[in-house]
């Protein structure tokens, strides 16, 4: 029986561990081909094998996101080898330290809106001309509520969840009418991540949800008809 995703492409940023590396196995479980980033080599080949053990199908591409220029050669590749692009996640992000607004290291707040949001502006016009020539482009960012609900503490993650999300429901505006490329933003709420351990140090892991319920909500979500400026929020 054919799968869902048999024949895609996928890429799936902050692959290695967490939600990045759940949906993408997802993805792979449903007979997509994911292409998978992250910094940590050796964590990539990891979830790289645990497709393989399961049927699926995956490349690896180790890559720093707040350099451009590796972008835009995974770009290059891509096209060169697949063509087109069919879904792109984009989850790769860091938290940064919490900590009122007026004490805001601004190498620390430089570096969060390097990768939060100006590498996902370079993957998204990267990989643009990608997701057209897909007969049903994709793209879907992961968010934070405190994106849209700020709270005190995290003023700078929140910022950039913030930006990130007007820059996707943007391009989403923009490609609407002149291609099949549709955006969504994806809150994933209450998640067993190392970043949630990070931001609640004394809340037990057992208490949250696991990162293959965010992973289920979102390839389900793939499979609607759903319009640019979808946005889900994946509940405990």
């Amino acid at each position: 029986m054919a799968k869902i995703f048999e024949g895609k492409i996928a890429l799936v940023t902050g692959a290695s561990r967490g939600i990045g590396a759940a949906i993408a196995s997802s993805l792979a479980a449903q007979g997509a081909h994911v292409i998978l980033t992250a910094r940590t080599a050796k964590d990539l080949e990891a979830v790289e094998d645990a497709i393989f053990s399961a049927g699926g199908s995956a490349t690896i591409a180790p890559l720093d996101l707040t350099d451009g220029d590796s972008i835009a050669r995974l770009a290059a590749a891509v096209t060169e080898r697949w063509g087109k692009l069919d879904v792109l996640i984009l989850n790769a992000a860091m938290l940064g330290t919490l900590s009122p607004v007026t004490a805001i290291d601004g190498a620390e707040f430089a570096r969060l809106f390097t990768l939060n949001v100006t590498a996902q502006q370079v993957l998204i016009a990267s990989f643009d001309a990608l997701l057209r020539k897909s007969e049903a482009g994709r793209l879907v960012a992961l968010t934070s509520s405190v994106g849209a609900t700020p709270r005190a503490f995290w003023g700078a993650y929140g910022a950039s969840k913030a930006a990130l999300e007007n820059l996707v429901d943007s391009y989403g505006e923009e490609v609407k009418n002149l291609s099949h490329v549709r955006t969504a933003i994806v809150d994933p709420g209450r998640t067993r991540t190392m970043m949630r351990a990070k931001a609640y140090p004394g809340e037990d892991p057992a208490t949250v949800k696991e990162p293959v319920v965010v992973a289920d909500a979102v390839l389900k979500m793939l499979q609607t008809e759903f319009a640019s400026g979808h946005r889900l929020v994946v509940e405990a």
